[in-house]
């Protein structure tokens, strides 16, 4: 289901377990995983979710994205028996759809409750912030079924938490709740379930108020130099640094500043 929203792509005619909502006024598209009561994502839902995320990318009405799950959990993770039936070539190809919000331009934000499990846990890794409720359970469970993560969870929360936590959760199926996740890194921000939708529209419009143009180089530049040397990350810092000068955005908001108001940022 979509709403105020028309995609040209024929594949996402009609959505696999999810649904997209656009805010035009606020600038912010939703993506919610419907399912229930557990929001399992289908092999054809991963699909169709990175089609989304790259039309959703091009659309100018969008500035920010949120990524969430109907009722009390966000995903208990795939659909176990899709991954027997699913041909080699597609599950090859589940990583890359699985990683479409982090090579989304625009912030992504994940709102995390209840199970977020398996894939669930793997798409919110891929976004740029997540927010999760004290109910909140992130695990891999993958060992339970003699597998290991397939789309970048290991890889993913390696990165942010280190080997010797990270193979903790994965090698032991452990679960990680809200808080802990909040102080292992892993969590944005940790928060009263209650309190949930909140926060992220708090977010929302805290993001909204910068420099399109700016927050696009941020991403990038962040996601690029992840496994850049020092050296490297400070010299492509600096160059992106300099390409930002030039631009209307820059000039605003130092006119801005100096003026004392808010900055009026057109992304350009």
């Amino acid at each position: 289901m979509t709403e105020g929203l028309t995609f040209s792509d024929p594949r996402l005619a009609e959505l696999d377990g999810f649904r997209v909502t656009l805010d035009a006024a606020n600038e912010r598209a939703d993506i919610v995983l419907d399912r229930p009561p557990y929001n399992v994502i289908s092999m054809e839902a991963r699909d169709q979710l990175r089609l989304v995320f790259e039309a959703l990318d091009e659309d100018d009405r969008v500035r920010i994205i949120v990524l969430s799950g109907a009722g009390e959990h966000f995903s208990s993770g795939g659909n176990i028996k899709g991954f027997l039936e699913a041909t080699p070539e597609h599950v090859s190809k589940l990583a890359w759809n699985v990683a479409a919000p982090a090579r989304c331009t625009k912030p992504v934000i994940a709102a995390n409750r209840g199970f977020t499990f398996g894939v669930g846990f793997e798409l919110s890794l891929a976004c740029d912030f997540r927010i999760v409720s004290e109910t909140c359970r992130y695990a891999l469970p993958e060992q339970k079924l003699g597998q290991i993560p397939g789309s970048g969870g290991s890889a993913r929360l390696q990165k942010i938490v280190g080997v010797t936590r990270t193979k903790d959760i994965v090698m032991r199926s452990k679960r990680i709740a809200g808080q802990q996740a909040l102080d292992w890194g892993i969590a944005t921000e940790c928060v009263p379930d209650a309190d949930l939708e909140q926060v992220v529209s708090d977010l929302v419009t805290e993001l909204r108020g910068f420099s399109p143009m700016a927050q696009r180089t941020a991403k990038k530049l962040l996601n690029d130099t992840e496994d850049a040397l020092l050296t490297t990350a400070i010299e492509l810092e600096g160059l992106n640094y300099s390409r930002l000068r030039q631009s209307d955005d820059f000039r605003e908001g130092v006119e801005a500043f100096h003026e004392k108001r808010k900055p009026q940022f057109t992304g350009r």
